[in-house]
């Protein structure tokens, strides 16, 4: 699946290597679970992006999160899972871990972890199944207000 054209925009303030590994992320997303949605919120101190085989947030079993300086990969009901990598955060559900490049991202583990968070988003939701043929990159919100970085870069890769 393409990503939505305004992602491209949403991510011009960030440096090349930020939005670099965003997009290693979200193709890893995409390769894994290729029917899968793409939600996409362009959020006052983050760029988010859901994935999830609806068109909700509430079906979406893991998340990116794009800071200045650092990319979060997260999982929606992290504290449910058999957690193979250590996954940080303090809420009821949410964790994640928190990424500055490409390399030091354990694919293989989050791997497992995808298919079993995907699992408890389809026992959540009997109505999910592996049919969405037409996944999509949506944008959901876009934020008047925005926290980003200071000093645009030059050469954008996204």
């Amino acid at each position: 699946m393409k990503p939505n054209p305004q992602l491209k925009k949403f991510m011009e303030p960030y440096d090349e290597r930020i939005q670099a590994l965003t997009m290693e992320l979200r193709n890893f997303i995409t390769d894994l679970v290729p029917q899968a949605n793409e939600l996409i919120w362009d959020n006052y101190n983050a760029v988010a992006l859901a994935y999830s085989k609806s068109e909700k947030l509430k079906d979406a079993f893991c998340h990116i999160a794009v800071y200045s300086d650092h990319v979060n990969f997260g999982f929606n009901r992290g504290v449910e899972l058999k957690q193979t990598v250590k996954l940080n955060g303090k809420g009821k559900l949410i964790r994640h871990i928190s990424l500055k490049d490409f390399q030091s991202f354990p694919k293989k583990e989050i791997q497992s972890m995808i298919w079993e968070a995907v699992g408890i988003s389809e026992n959540l939701n009997n109505e999910l199944s592996d049919k969405n043929l037409q996944p999509k990159s949506i944008v959901m919100s876009v934020s008047e207000k925005k926290k980003r970085p200071k000093v645009k870069r030059a050469g954008n890769t996204v």
